[in-house]
């Protein structure tokens, strides 16, 4: 167990959104939110899965709908605490811990915010390892767990409880939902006992971004030492650098669309880059080739600082690196696939996993 202060919430929110693969939201909106609540009622307190109660009850708190919408549609700042206690209150049974359910700028920010408020631990775990725009899109959907009974709000106040069939028909509601509610809205799902959040989650997540950010944030001058630093720790791999010279967003049915065009710099001079959007990056063509493919994360960065860049403050002229990480081996399953591969979103590809995509790439 150790404290979340608040240099601790600094590196996570830069470390969660260069593993959000462009999703999960402004970090900078989630980490004045995280801080603000750490300042008025202390740090909160990391926990691994490890030390938890095997026969107690789990649950996340994460903001649902396009991350573009929090730009000008900000958080009240009671919706999160009470969506948990909506959730707890239905269940009848006491929720003694919160978890992050993917790692991206405002979704790992809001389970911090919860633990804060009412002193519970924060598990470092969560459900994607990476960033996905569904709600089915994670481990514990591949391990056999609910995504329902689920809990829903918005700022105004209308709360209500989702329950399903499936996870896939709890996406289609709550989806739904979020529009009405304004293309955002503040959920807790997979309400899980501590035996179903260590064999489903992905371990050590918070503790990785924390780790990440500082790096990122270090006062290191040497950028390319910070880089491998990143690399060696997530096996990832260092693609391509340019420009952005068009970017086409939109957001439809829920979600943040689009598309953003890369011309080469440097050594990849003539070369091009196309890296399309659902909340998250999903695949990057590099002159008209796969590149890298979900469930793999392609994560941008500011050239000069490794900064992330997320998908909603994408525009002409700023020059990015993209750099690509292997993904959570339980993404690479046959159901892992089927369920955040690229054929799900409506690319015309097979999954292949990065490692052998550098070596076409490459020439190996």
């Amino acid at each position: 167990m150790y404290k979340i202060d608040a240099e601790a919430i600094e590196n996570i929110a830069v470390g969660a959104a260069l593993l959000g693969t462009g999703g999960g939201g402004d970090p900078y909106i989630g980490k004045m939110m995280a801080l603000s609540a750490i300042n008025e009622y202390g740090p909160a307190h990391l926990v691994s899965p490890d030390e938890i109660d095997e026969n107690a009850m789990y649950a996340p708190a994460a903001m649902m709908g396009a991350p573009s919408v929090l730009v000008e549609k900000f958080p009240k700042g009671d919706e999160f605490v009470r969506v948990f206690q909506k959730l707890e209150k239905y269940l009848g049974s006491e929720i003694k811990g919160v978890f992050p359910m993917e790692a991206g700028g405002v979704n790992s920010m809001i389970p911090i915010i919860v633990a804060a408020q009412l002193g519970l631990p924060l598990i470092d775990c969560d459900g994607m390892g990476r960033a996905f725009p569904e709600l089915q899109m994670v481990t514990f959907h591949l391990n056999g767990v609910s995504s329902t009974p689920m809990a829903i709000t918005d700022e105004k106040g209308n709360i209500g409880i989702i329950e399903t069939v499936d996870n896939v028909w709890a996406e289609r509601l709550a989806r739904t939902a979020t529009v009405e509610m304004g293309a955002s809205t503040l959920i807790s799902n997979y309400p899980s006992s501590g035996t179903e959040l260590k064999r489903s989650g992905i371990a050590n997540i918070v503790s990785l971004s924390e780790k990440l950010g500082r790096i990122i944030r270090s006062k290191e001058k040497d950028n390319q030492a910070k880089l491998q630093k990143v690399l060696d720790i997530t096996g990832g791999y260092d693609l391509f650098t340019g420009k952005i010279v068009d970017v086409l967003r939109g957001t439809e049915g829920g979600f943040n669309r689009g598309k953003v065009i890369i011309e080469g710099l440097a050594e990849y001079t003539g070369e091009e880059v196309n890296v399309y959007i659902q909340n998250e990056n999903l695949i990057a063509l590099k002159n008209g080739h796969p590149l890298v493919l979900t469930p793999d994360l392609i994560c941008l960065v500011d050239l000069e600082t490794l900064t992330p860049v997320t998908t909603e403050s994408l525009k002409y002229g700023k020059r990015v690196r993209l750099l690509a990480l292997p993904c959570n081996k339980q993404w690479r399953s046959a159901k892992g696939i089927e369920t955040v591969g690229p054929r799900y979103f409506g690319y015309d590809y097979d999954y292949d996993p990065v490692e052998e995509l550098v070596r076409k790439e490459r020439g190996q």
